[in-house]
């Protein structure tokens, strides 16, 4: 078996990986694994922006209440309080890689084109038209590619992480890499690391209708749990109010920024209706604005909801939303003239692997940071744009504090076995895989969305737990390949979804359940840990 070495090994390559690499580049050997092409990640889909506090009209202490309202009590003020101020620096960064935001720079007329979204008090949202994410994703995939110490490597699939334990060897446990499958030869080798990083995004594609790409299957989140990690806040699955809704349509995202420009939500007949939900409106928090839309869609039967923005001009339009026009144009609906379509769909996870801010976790030599971290930024609810903020100073902090950290460089002397398929053959039942995956994705929506209850989360953790069984023996039976790979994670994702809703006896943020209504404020501002691996290791 094929073993590579290198100092910081970075699984995945959206905004949270880049940013790592480029930062740990000064320190040694990088290699950034990504399971698809180097530029499909959750953030080379985000449209809305950074939030961050760039003029003098705002404040630290405006955004940092703001997130703290979002979140719903769960937020640990002092990790919000240090990525909040350590933005302005973040946002140089990128400015000096070469990333132009809307506007330009400065506090005076002609500077940035700030935007608005909902639960912000003020316009902070840097962007880069409607296609903010992909713009950052170019240039620091440039960025990457220009750094000699970094090496980065496509369609591959992380199978588990390594530890010291695992192998049975004696003193602290400890991360030393990963065992990974070539996803184009088949080929299965070992990444041996002093320090391996999760940056690998959250787990939308546990619902059946989700603004995700393909890719976000929780595998993080996942090994981390199976390595014995805890996992933090899983409970916490942000819905984003407005997906397009058309038959033709995927995942289509319909930014928030277009309500922050003043679009409003209506029903079937033009009527606004947020305004018996929220006095914020149309700019109330995500959850809330979830769930209005949620429930007007079931007391009225419709399919949908509409956004309305017809105030605005052609010109406007095209200018400040260009990708969004085109798509929705492309569907026949004309945003300067028709209404658009939209229902909520699972969107960002708040909950991961439980980490510092400087990426820390409770297993030495890992490290986790972006989406697939919990770091008490975002508590029972995220911010909108609070997440590209977060991974670049989350990555940032993580390589100055490990960075010159050589107190794990002795796993490089650490022999790793050889991987063992004992009597597994190849699979003559694809049918498998596609159907479990339709099954875990449609329990979880029927049970595990928007709106909660005892009896429907009852109903998911048997489904769950059967359907991780099945799964569990066809893993063993069969050679692994990356749609079984990424099954096996996303069914772990889903259990401990279910698990977290289940200890959460409240409703608060995101988590909204039937039988408990209201929010437990004697109680219920403590984290949800899950902590006990499944015994599932590869």
């Amino acid at each position: 078996m094929d073993i590579l070495d290198c100092d910081y090994l970075v699984l995945g390559s959206g905004v949270a990986g880049l940013m790592s690499a480029i930062n740990l580049a000064p320190h040694g050997r990088v290699l950034v694994v990504t399971k698809k092409d180097r530029a499909e990640s959750n953030t080379n889909y985000a449209q809305g922006g950074i939030a961050c506090v760039m003029t003098s009209g705002d404040t630290f202490e405006a955004h940092v209440s703001d997130t703290l309202v979002a979140g719903a009590g769960l937020c640990n003020e002092s990790v919000v309080r240090r990525i909040v101020s350590d933005g302005p620096a973040r946002i140089a960064d990128l400015e000096q890689m070469g990333l132009s935001f809307a506007g330009g720079r400065g506090d005076a007329a002609g500077g940035y084109d700030l935007g608005k979204e909902g639960g912000h008090s003020r316009r902070r949202i840097l962007h880069a038209g409607d296609i903010t994410g992909q713009v950052v994703e170019q240039v620091l995939l440039a960025r990457v590619q220009a750094e000699p110490s970094i090496k980065l490597i496509e369609h591959t699939m992380v199978i588990d992480l390594i530890t010291t334990g695992w192998l049975g060897l004696a003193g602290a446990n400890r991360c030393i890499g990963v065992y990974a499958l070539d996803a184009q030869s088949g080929r299965i080798f070992a990444i041996r690391a002093s320090h391996t990083v999760l940056a690998t995004g959250g787990g939308g594609k546990v619902y059946l209708y989700t603004s995700n790409p393909d890719i976000a299957t929780g595998d993080g989140v996942a090994m981390a749990w199976r390595a014995g990690v805890p996992i933090s806040n899983m409970e916490f699955i942000q819905f984003h109010p407005t997906i397009l809704y058309h038959p033709k349509a995927r995942s289509f995202l319909i930014s928030e920024a277009v309500r922050g420009e003043g679009a409003r939500l209506v029903d079937a007949e033009g009527q606004p209706f947020m305004d018996r939900y929220d006095t914020r409106k149309d700019l109330a928090p995500r959850d809330i604005v979830a769930r209005a839309i949620d429930r007007e869609m079931k007391m009225t039967g419709a399919q949908c909801v509409y956004l309305d923005i017809r105030r605005h001009s052609e010109s406007f339009l095209k200018e400040r939303f260009p990708t969004i026009y085109a798509t929705c144009l492309s569907f026949g609906i004309d945003m300067a003239r028709n209404l658009i379509p939209v229902v909520p769909a699972a969107h960002y996870f708040c909950g991961g692997v439980a980490a510092a801010v400087d990426g820390a976790t409770a297993l030495p030599g890992l490290l986790a940071v972006g989406e697939a971290a919990c770091t008490g930024l975002h508590g029972a609810n995220r911010l909108a744009s609070n997440s590209l903020l977060e991974a670049l100073v989350c990555a940032h902090a993580m390589a100055k504090t490990h960075g010159t950290d050589r107190s794990m460089d002795g796993a490089h002397g650490i022999a790793i076995p050889p991987w063992e398929s004992g009597a597994a053959v190849p699979s003559d039942e694809a049918v498998f895989v596609a159907h479990n995956w339709a099954e875990v994705r449609t329990c979880m929506w029927d049970y595990v969305g928007i709106v909660r209850s005892n009896k429907r989360l009852e109903r998911a953790s048997r489904r769950i737990r059967n359907l991780r069984a099945e799964i569990r023996r066809y893993y063993l039976d069969y050679l692994v390949t990356p749609d079984t790979l990424e099954l096996r994670n996303l069914a772990a994702v889903a259990e401990l979804i279910v698990r977290s809703a289940q200890a959460r006896h409240e409703s608060r943020g995101l988590h909204y359940t039937l039988d408990y209504p209201t929010a437990d404020e004697g109680r219920g501002r403590v984290d949800t840990v899950i902590h006990d691996p499944p015994g599932e290791r590869a």
